[in-house]
């Protein structure tokens, strides 16, 4: 060490001893110099103190840790090891991070949180399982783990130790192990062994555990559970020893402490009718549970309890009756313990009351007789050499005598539970391995200790001295595997203290020899103890006591008090009282105290019976064991199995006494710590060299203290060596191993400090750059800034400057301005008067003037007014007179046209004549009112052309007026001017009286239309307020809606992927039952298999391949008569098994169909009927029957073409009427268009009801010519020759009129013959139903048309009717109404029409689709027909030529199928499926083995043959089942056959023929459709195989990547030179390490993404869909997260600043890669959020409350519990950082309370997402596939 660092100086911290805390923390405020007496230090609370150091008495203080140290996981990587340190780094994790774990070398500390933390689910077990010991945060499982990896590894049994005190945790730490073993090792058959080892806690903990004052659960005895594994480590079995039950708590508990918990479940249930016979009540009532005063516990249902006790029972195999009698006697003892002993009056004698209940139900419950109970409870038998006698019992005595009777049934009763527990858990396999857990007590001392105490401390010695010696012997591996030089380490020996214990004349021998003497005592023992061991150094006497000793043991001083010893070692019971019990009538009873011979016992409740009496026979060698010597030989047993096993050591700690959460006690934590041999590990490790670091670590940690060129070295290790010779300078401070570097205590702080040190520098050196930057900086902004002020003043001065320029000048102009406006108003006030003067007197002269001129004017039309009126009294009067003549004469000339338009009234084509004059007229009054208004206008203009130039001509007088009296002529002149001005000015006036009357007529009218305007405006804004309202209404009901919408449709998203998700679970669960199921056949097969030949039965695969699928048909799949035909044809066996896997799978769709198979099953049956007779009739034709085939052929072709026809000329109509119903010109084209299209229709019409009269014609003839077939098939011979079919039109027609001659030659050859009336009476008798039928139609048509003209004359009635009304009230219009009513009229009528054309449209489509359907129809029976045609003309033997000839066949279309024969089939399955291999198809069409399969499916189903469809798709999914078995850990094969099935399942949808599948198909790919099957329920198989497969496929990828994800995104530097290195421990460099293998594999990054990479060109190579890839994608990027995410979560190592850069940097690397690959969209980059957000979380500010909020505001995406124990983890990986603070923690849980997050802290790591196969049709055509030749499919024939 350098020779400047002395360790106690200034600000060191150090432990000083405190009485409170134990140790307290303190700061040396002044350097110490050796010598000095004092030492000065001040303590956290700022309070000086003085401690004194001296060498001896008061050595110096205890050194503390770097704070960076402080709550690491294990205890050995402190750089100072010792008692406070230890206690300080549990206190942190405890209470700060509520870590319960810690590692302390290779102890595991466990400290009892007295709270349920959810650590221990299956997520977590997962989680650790296949990890490193010191990868991962301390756990149970991790121990658990390490033991499971070294079993397996290094081929040795393990054991795991839990001890602890009462209280401490030792049964659920134990408990959790055993759940690991379970989840990890299942039993590999059904056996469910695992289930039965969990099942023993609860029947264990009911009749060993009780509640004390430390513990609720506590354990009374000690249990070793070995469980057993099979050489593949699977659990195969266990079995359980116990050690030293408590018997004396069954008759004696102390105050608040109660007896064994399965008498409390009992009474709790007493009340139960199977338990009413025990004669239970509340446990207040008995004396053995009511002792403590308390018989309940906080939280605990022991009626519940009960039922879990009985419900494992069950599951080990304890059969009711058992059980039952079980309950008899756990209720008996308690029976016995309230039997009343009476004592007699002398005090020496007792008795039983005879009528006492309890002994009654002892007795009953026990099936014992009451009266030798009651005797020999209170008496007992002494035997001497020559007599025996009984002798009665004092009360006591008799209460001792009874209560030893019942912890002796009790420890009975326990010993056989343990041996059924053991029987039921034992298997006939071997067992290669096992593993044990040890649950036995801990170290305890008490105020009073008696023999029970002693047996545990006694065995906490074995097991102490065990411990030493494993850790000595781990140490001396360690230094010789790094060889390091041996120096032998000094470690406490408690071998003195076992010998005082066990060795010859040692306590427990002393003990024994007492019990054997006849009056032996506890106060003779003690002296002989005195005696014996008073001068050994382990043994002491008590000053103030005789009856007790004190033995020093490796943890403390214990005084043992010894009343009470001898009978405990002794454990008597009468030999009289177990006789009667043998003698019980109950088998159980009288089994538990018959004794098994002489072989020896592990158990502890043996007993010593005292007998009346000797007997001649031989000696019983288990009553001479006492209690001490079986303990002793059991210890000894486990001894020998631990040292055989490897040990691995979990310490439990009790935190405090009075149970309260997280409350931490040092003084009695540090009592346990003494206790458990922690302390001792610290010694022994702080002995040597405690603290080790790998050369890389060491390097990567300490680099900032080398130089530039060490650190670009190669040779890391020797930098390494050379740095640590400068730094220090004692060489025995450190070693150099093969891997690490072993340090002294305290170096590594050492180290720490110059490194601290090192980066303080440099922080002083960058603070002084930066802050003379800034300085700079901000001395530049000054200079800046003043200069910019000093611009800115000087422009604001030169501002000023010329604004009062500008303001001079602006003076200057506005004084020349104001002295101009002045003088000019001056001048025009005196202009403007001189004007106003002239004006006033001009206009007096001519007023005067005018004056005279208005009176002559006056005057004169004064005259013409009177001459006017005389005119037109004389006119009005020859008018009168001239009316009242013609309205004589019109009345009657209107009569006679009245009485004419009456008759032409009641004509139609009245009607139509005044329809159309209506029209007319319309138009008329149209054209009349735009005349008026042009004419208006034209009136305007001329009146206003007449007043201009009347305007004119009147100036022109005025002036020649003027001129005239200037000229003054003669009067007469004047006179005649005068009279002309007057006329004209009459004229003047008459025309503007007449533009006054027309501006009046158009006022009014402009008046009203402005009113109208108006009133059509406030209408119209009302309808606009209204709309608006209504839009606003809809806005919001559609706002609700969408939001309701949205929110439905969310959770019906959820429901749906919830539901799929269920689906696919109970999908994957059957495929992993029909995999097991498939492995009992092949272990069934192999069992029965015997040596010599035996043959196979042939059809034995494919019975079993044949299974799990439905056979396709037409008829309904439940039909009875079908699934007989599927019995008999396979057998009773397998078609059970076929029909309820079939059922089981497709259950829903058969549900779903029912409906429509119930509709469809009387067609179903008759056209059953029909193919059957068909059959039938499949004998080999004559060539008679094949022309009349034919001729049906050519007839069914020509209903075809026709059938076409009618569809074209049906879309010539739809034409029609849309180009009509578009242009609406007028009514009488629409009605002509309508009339058009009734006549074409009913054309339609007639010509398909005669298609179908022929259709119905052919059948007849089909079914008349084949029973003519049956009746003279003998004579086809002698018909003759049918002449071949022609091809052309008029060839057919006389071939048809050819075949008629002939069958009329051939009816008239029958006539001939015998038989010839019933023939023809049956042709006439076809002719005569075909006349009828005919006669019949015609007969409905008449009447039909008849009808119809009967409705059409009602609707033109009704019409005629409707046109009067509305004629009647047009003429009661004005003409103006009448234009509008009329307008409205016509609107109203063409709206009509076109809503009857809409209807007449779609009726006429829905007639199209009905056609369509029944063509269809008539297609497929055709093509049925054709077909089996086809085959007889195939199957009749072609004649024999007599020279060779040469056929050649026509070129013609590939219809893309591909026939193959029957017997092909298998190796069409084996070369396509079977022998296949992904790249042999590589170059090709992607999915190209799916489209063969489809292809040839095609051909079958033209064909017709469901048995080869059927046949070769059950073949096809078997055979991928076959390859996917093969290949399940190929990743490549799973990819393709996944592609390949999914298209496949695309295809039968495409090509399926339902219109859903059909709308992106090609024209030619809808004539590619399938013609006879459906195919539904084989889709629904494949859909289930894609799923299965898909699900393999995500295993197999995700088994890949999981090893590379922890490492890739945790571990490995992405981000070079980031990650820090901290001090690790001991776990670090364990034997969990498999260092010989080369240690564990280390991936990057890249490693990652290239792997996915892979993945993803793999899949897209083999053409999987898209929508699939990017599920699968996500899938992964969901393990990637949660698997990171677990680690990070369970690892304190990896939760720093550093991981979150670095871990921020890869999930941005993941996200480009997805953008790359056109991923993003997948929602695989959503998986990542939560990683995201914990990266994010590491690296933001955790100190304020802004930094809590921001917190919560950004971690949406973690639990409540991931944030906090995130924050709990935080570590910094220097000084410069800042621990997150407890009350920082706390303000985040206040935070998220609101938070209803789940309580699962890891996230599952199995989760799946549901799977959904979107439906993508394939662009490909089928005909234009190419097979290669390298596939070997020749033997596919192209059709």
């Amino acid at each position: 060490m350098t020779s400047d660092y002395y360790p106690y100086s200034q600000f060191t911290r150090v432990w000083i001893p405190d009485p409170d805390d134990v140790w307290a923390a303190a700061e040396i405020t002044r350097d110490y110099k050796e010598g000095e007496s004092l030492l000065h230090l001040k303590l956290e609370d700022e309070t000086p103190l003085d401690y004194p150091v001296g060498q001896k008495s008061n050595p110096l203080p205890f050194l503390r840790n770097p704070d960076i140290l402080v709550g690491e996981n294990d205890l050995t990587a402190l750089s100072y090891l010792h008692e406070p340190a230890v206690l300080h780094n549990l206190r942190v994790r405890f209470l700060e991070s509520n870590h319960i774990y810690t590692y302390c070398g290779i102890v595991l500390v466990a400290i009892n949180p007295y709270e349920q933390l959810q650590i221990y689910g299956e997520e977590v077990i997962n989680a650790y399982s296949g990890q490193n010991m010191g990868d991962m945060d301390p756990h149970i499982f991790a121990v658990a783990e390490e033991a499971y990896k070294q079993m397996g590894r290094d081929e040795r049994n393990q054991s795991i130790i839990v001890s602890g005190e009462s209280g401490a945790g030792k049964t659920v730490s134990a408990k959790y192990a055993m759940r690991f073993f379970a989840t990890v090792g299942g039993s590999a058959n059904d056996t469910n062994v695992e289930e039965k080892v969990l099942a023993s806690s609860p029947i264990m903990e009911a009749i060993g555990n009780a509640k004390t004052t430390r513990n609720d659960n506590s354990s009374r005895f000690g249990k070793y559970i070995q469980i057993g594994f099979s050489r593949n480590f699977h659990i195969i079995g266990a079995n359980m020893r116990t050690y030293l039950l408590e018997k004396s708590r069954v008759v004696f508990q102390a105050e608040d402490e109660r007896n064994y918990h399965i008498f409390y479940q009992l009474c709790a249930s007493a009340t139960l009718p199977e338990f009413k016979d025990l004669g239970l009540t509340s446990a207040e009532a008995f004396t053995y549970t009511s002792l403590g005063e308390n018989i309940f516990i906080e939280g605990v249902n022991d009626a519940e309890d009960l039922k879990k006790t009985r419900e494992a029972f069950t599951l080990l195999g304890v059969k009711e009756n058992s059980q039952s009698n079980i309950f008899k006697i756990m209720a008996s003892i308690l029976h016995l313990g309230n039997v009343e002993i009476c004592s007699e009056r002398d005090g020496e004698s007792c008795h039983i009351s005879k009528d006492d209940p309890h002994l009654q139900h002892f007795c009953r419950l026990l099936g014992v007789e009451l009266q030798q109970m009651e005797q020999w409870l209170c008496r007992r038998k002494l035997a001497t050499s020559s007599e025996t006698y009984v002798k009665t019992m004092s009360s006591k005595q008799a209460t001792n005598a009874r209560d030893a009777l019942a912890k002796h049934i009790y420890a009975r009763m326990f010993d056989w539970i343990v041996e059924h527990i053991n029987m039921s858990l034992q298997t006939s396999a071997k067992q290669h391995s096992f593993i044990g857990v040890l649950d036995i007590y801990g170290f305890e001392t008490f105020e009073i200790n008696s023999f029970e105490q002693f047996c545990i401390n006694y065995a906490n010695e074995k097991l102490q001295q065990q411990f030493n010696s494993h850790v000595f012997k781990l140490e001396q591996e360690e230094y010789m595997k790094e060889q390091i030089p041996w120096t032998l380490i000094d470690f406490y020996d408690n071998q003195p203290c076992i010998d005082l214990i066990e060795a010859r004349l040692g306590v427990l021998d002393l003990l024994d020899e007492e019990c054997k003497v006849p009056k032996g005592t506890d106060l003779n023992w003690a002296q002989k103890l005195y005696t014996q061991h008073g001068s050994r150094d382990q043994f002491q006497k008590p000053r103030m006591s005789n009856s007790s000793f004190i033995i020093i043991h490796f943890a403390d001083k214990v005084e043992y008090q010894c009343e009470g010893f001898l009978e405990k070692n002794r454990d008597t019971v009468y030999e009289e009282q177990i006789n009667i019990l043998k003698a019980s009538q109950f088998q159980l009873v009288a089994d538990l105290f018959h004794e098994k011979g002489d072989a020896p016992s592990s158990k502890s409740s043996r007993v010593n019976v005292r007998p009346a009496k000797p007997t001649p026979r031989g000696p019983n060698k288990e009553h001479r064991k006492t209690v001490g010597h079986q303990f002793r030989s059991s210890l000894h047993l486990l001894m020998e199995t631990l040292n055989a096993t490897t040990p691995h050591y979990v310490r439990c700690i009790k935190p405090n006494d009075v149970k309260e959460a997280f409350s931490f006690d040092s003084r009695r934590a540090v009592q346990q710590l003494r206790a458990c041999g922690v302390l001792e590990t610290i010694r022994i490790s702080a002995a040597g060299y405690p603290s080790r670091w790998t050369y890389p670590d060491f390097f990567s940690r300490y680099r900032v203290l080398m130089r530039k060129s060490d650190v670009t070295s190669s040779d890391k290790k020797q930098v390494c060596k050379n740095l640590l010779e400068i730094l220090i300078k004692d060489p025995d401070m450190f070693q150099f191993g093969k891997t690490k570097i072993f340090f002294r205590a305290g170096q590594v702080a050492y180290l720490e400090k110059l490194r601290a040190d090192k980066f303080r520098a440099a922080c002083i050196k960058i603070q002084k750059t930066v802050r003379g930057w800034l300085q700079r900086v901000r001395y530049q902004k000054i200079q800046r800034l003043a200069v910019t002020l000093q611009r800115y003043g000087r422009g604001y001065l030169a501002r000023r400057h010329a604004e009062f320029l500008r303001r001079t000048r602006a003076a200057l102009v506005c004084q020349k301005q104001f002295r101009m406006v002045r003088d000019r108003r001056a001048f025009l006030r005196v202009r403007q008067a001189v004007v106003t003067i002239q004006a006033h007197a001009r206009g007096m002269f001519t007023r005067r003037i005018y004056w005279e001129f208005l009176l002559h004017h006056k005057a004169m039309i004064i005259q013409r007014c009177v001459r006017g009126w005389l005119q037109r009294k004389k006119f009005r009067r020859a008018r009168n007179a001239a009316i009242i003549i013609q309205c004589g004469f019109r009345r009657t000339h209107a009569k006679k046209e009245l009485k004419q338009l009456k008759i032409e009234a009641r004509s139609a084509q009245h009607l139509k004549n005044l329809n159309s004059g209506m029209e007319n007229k319309i138009v008329q009054l149209q054209r009349k009112i735009d005349d008026q208004s042009k004419e208006l206008r034209t009136q305007n203009e001329q009146l206003k052309v007449v007043n201009v130039g009347l305007g004119s001509e009147v100036n022109k007088l005025q002036k020649q007026l003027e001129q005239v009296r200037g000229q003054r002529g003669d009067s007469g002149q004047l006179t005649s001017l005068q009279e002309e001005l007057e006329r004209l000015r009459a004229e003047l006036q008459e025309a503007h009286a007449h533009r006054k009357r027309l501006e009046e007529e158009h006022g009014s009218e402009k008046l009203d239309l402005q009113q109208r305007v108006k009133e059509l405006e406030t209408e119209n804004s009302l309808l606009k307020s209204e709309k608006e309202e209504l839009n606003q209404r809809i806005r919001q009901k559609e706002k609700i809606s969408a939001e309701d919408g949205s929110s439905r449709e969310v959770s019906l998203q959820k429901e749906l992927d919830l539901e799929r998700q269920r689906y696919q679970n109970q999908l994957k669960e059957f495929s992993r039952l029909e995999q097991r199921c498939e492995n009992l056949k092949e272990e069934l097969s192999l069992s029965k298999f015997h040596p010599g030949h035996r043959r196979n039965p042939s059809n034995q695969s494919s019975l079993e391949s044949d299974s799990n699928y439905p056979s396709v048909s037409t008829s309904e799949v439940g039909d009875t008569e079908d699934a007989v035909q599927l019995v008999e044809e396979l057998g009773v066996e397998k078609a059970a098994m076929d029909i309820s896997l079939f059922m089981k799978l497709q259950k829903r769709v058969r549900e779903l169909e029912q409906e429509r198979k119930r509709l469809q099953s009387s067609v179903d049956k008759m056209e059953e009927v029909t193919k059957r007779r068909g059959s039938e009739a499949k004998s080999p034709t004559s060539e008679r029957e094949t022309a009349d085939l034919a001729y049906d052929n050519l007839k069914r072709q020509e209903l075809e073409s026709e059938n076409k026809k009618l569809k074209n000329d049906l879309n010539v109509l739809r034409k029609s009427i849309s180009e009509r119903a578009a242009q609406n010109n007028s009514s009488n084209e629409l009605q002509d268009g309508y009339n058009v299209l009734l006549s074409q229709l009913r054309a339609a019409n007639e010509e398909l009801d005669a298609r179908k009269e022929e259709v119905i014609i052919l059948k007849t003839q089909i079914v008349s010519n084949a029973q003519r077939q049956e009746m003279n098939q003998q004579q086809s011979n002698n018909v003759p020759g049918v002449p071949e079919i022609p091809e052309d039109k008029d060839e057919a027609v006389r071939a048809y009129q050819g075949l008629t001659e002939a069958k009329r030659q051939q009816d008239s050859w029958y006539v001939n013959e015998d038989g010839e009336l019933s023939l023809a009476y049956q042709g006439l008798k076809q002719v005569a139903r075909l006349l009828e039928a005919q006669l019949q139609s015609q007969t409905r048509q008449h009447s039909d048309e008849l009808e119809a003209l009967h409705t059409q004359i009602e609707l033109l009635k009704l019409d005629i009717e409707k046109k009067q009304e509305i004629l009647n009230y047009t003429s009661s219009l004005s003409p103006e109404a009448q234009v509008e009513f009329s307008v409205q009229q016509e609107i109203t009528r063409l709206t009509n029409d076109n809503l009857d054309l809409k209807e007449l449209v779609e009726k006429l489509e829905k007639n199209e689709r009905k056609l369509k359907k029944q063509l269809r129809i008539y297609m497929k029976k055709v093509q049925e027909l054709e077909a089996s045609q086809a085959a007889a003309l195939s199957r009749r033997s072609r004649p024999e030529l007599s020279r060779q000839v040469t056929v050649q066949r026509k070129e013609k279309d590939f219809e893309g199928m591909l026939e193959f024969y029957k017997e092909d089939e298998a190796l069409l399955v084996k070369t396509l499926i079977t022998d296949m291999k992904p790249g042999s198809v590589s170059a090709t069409v992607p999915c190209l083995p799916a489209y063969i399969l489809f292809m040839c499916i095609r051909h079958a189903d033209y064909v017709n043959d469901d048995q080869k469809v059927e046949s070769l798709l059950t073949s096809a999914i078997n055979a991928i089942k076959k390859v996917l078995k093969k290949n399940s850990e190929d990743f490549e094969t799973t990819s393709f056959w996944l592609a390949n099935t999914s298209r496949l399942l695309h295809c039968l949808k495409q090509y399926s023929g339902d219109e859903a599948f059909m709308t992106q198909n090609t024209s030619k790919q809808n004539e590619h459709c399938l013609k006879n099957f459906d195919l539904a329920e084989y889709r629904q198989v494949l859909s289930d195989l894609s799923i299965q497969i898909y699900q393999q496929l995500i295993k197999v990828s995700e088994g890949t990547i999981q090893p590379m994800i922890v490492s890739a995104m945790l571990e490995s530097e992405s981000i070079p030179s980031l990650a820090g290195v901290k001090p690790m421990g001991y776990r670090n460099r364990s034997s969990s390490m498999d260092t010989e293998g080369g240690g564990p594999s280390s991936y990057t990054l890249e490693a990652l993404i290239r792997q996915l990479g892979q993945f993803h060109s793999i899949m897209r190579d083999h053409g999987l869909d898209p929508e699939i890839v990017g599920q699968v994608v996500r899938q992964l990027f969901h393990c990637i997260n949660a698997v990171t995410l677990n680690n990070l979560l369970l690892r304190k190592d990896v939760c720093s600043w550093s991981t979150g850069m670095q871990l921020r940097y890869n999930t941005s690397q993941m996200e480009e890669w997805l953008r790359a690959n056109n991923l993003y969209q997948s929602k695989a980059a959503a998986t990542l959020e939560s990683i995201i957000q914990a990266a994010q979380l590491l690296q933001v500010k955790k100190k304020t409350s802004q930094d809590a909020e921001a917190i919560c505001s950004l971690c949406s995406a973690l639990t409540t519990q991931q944030i906090v124990k995130v924050l709990n983890l935080y570590t910094p990986l220097n000084e410069f950082e800042e621990r997150v603070t407890v009350s920082f923690i706390r303000t985040i849980q206040n935070r998220l309370q609101e938070r209803n997050d789940p309580l699962q802290l890891l996230v599952d790591t199995k989760h799946t997402f549901p799977v959904l196969f979107p439906y993508t049709p394939s662009a490909l055509s089928l005909e234009t596939l190419h097979i290669p030749a390298s596939l070997g499919l020749d033997f596919l024939i192209r059709v």
